[in-house]
């Protein structure tokens, strides 16, 4: 069982950045493929980021390429998602995620076992 904790939300102006956190606790981090999804108002959960087990490879919904970027530090069980150049549009919530594998990146929701609360992301224009 892993427990996941996002933090780093808030409210930022148009063009700002924000960097999201996530804490693991439980199971074998190392074990997971790690993603970041989030879900406006009205809106179905999209895929915002994913990274594998060991960071080798990332990718990226195309709203959000090139402007965030998905990290993670299996030593501190943590996995960030550092989101610049912000636009209205990004305003959500965000939640973290964790599914068992060591193959590759995760993009579908139904692949991921585990899920976060959620932090609320708030672009102002």
């Amino acid at each position: 069982q892993v427990q996941l904790v996002e933090s780093g939300g808030g409210l930022v102006q148009a063009g700002g950045s924000l960097r999201l956190s996530c804490a693991a606790s439980g199971g074998t981090f190392s074990s997971y493929a790690m993603g970041w999804f989030r879900q406006a108002p009205g809106k179905e959960r999209e895929f915002v980021a994913g990274i594998s087990w060991n960071g080798g490879r990332t990718y990226y919904g195309d709203p959000v390429k090139g402007r965030f970027a998905i990290s993670r530090d299996n030593a501190k069980r943590t996995v960030t998602l550092q989101m610049n150049s912000l636009k209205p549009e990004d305003t959500a919530v965000y939640y973290c995620a964790a599914g068992f594998s060591r193959v590759g990146v995760l993009r579908s929701q139904n692949e991921y076992n585990f899920w976060g609360q959620g932090t609320q992301v708030t672009v102002s224009s």
